[in-house]
């Protein structure tokens, strides 16, 4: 099966150069400079964060947190509690945020990105980058969780953005 994957990419199925190194080398070795964690959350944009809040507490009885507003990221934040992880909900804070833009393009919302933990989010940036994975913010930023945090381009991802957060 490995062989038949590493084929098939080969053969222009739109798979990212890195993807297809990592098939053709054999199984990728993870870093020994960080290591990689649990899922933190899975991030949904929302065109009704009040209404998806009152479905996840009232209708599906989680515990979720208030709505925060961060502009510094341009969204609300509501976190959804689950045994092992959350759900993140986002919603625009202004016109220019990437939330907004997300919403033109998918009215009903989706899934917006993954975020997992690392034990060094500045450490894993860069290392990833001298693999050529491209980070949207390689300097790390404060995240919702008032930790650092960096975004990875989906088309290094397998087509999803996924959030670095220091534990």
């Amino acid at each position: 099966m490995f062989r038949t994957l590493a084929s098939s990419l080969h053969r222009g199925s739109g798979a990212t150069s890195i993807a297809r190194r990592a098939l053709t080398t054999g199984v990728p070795k993870a870093s020994p400079l960080w290591k990689l964690g649990d899922l933190n959350h899975v991030a949904i944009a929302v065109p009704d964060i009040e209404g998806t809040t009152a479905f996840y507490r009232d209708i599906m009885g989680a515990k979720v947190s208030e709505k925060v507003p961060l502009p510094e990221h341009g969204v609300y934040t509501v976190f959804v509690q689950l045994g092992n992880t959350k759900i993140e909900l986002l919603h625009p804070y202004g016109d220019n945020s990437p939330i907004a833009k997300f919403l033109e393009k998918n009215k009903a919302g989706g899934i917006h990105h993954i975020c997992i933990e690392v034990d060094n989010v500045t450490t894993a940036v860069n290392d990833l980058m001298q693999q050529g994975i491209k980070a949207l913010n390689p300097v790390p930023k404060i995240g919702a969780h008032g930790k650092p945090v960096v975004f990875l381009h989906p088309k290094d991802c397998g087509g999803t953005l996924v959030e670095l957060e220091e534990k």
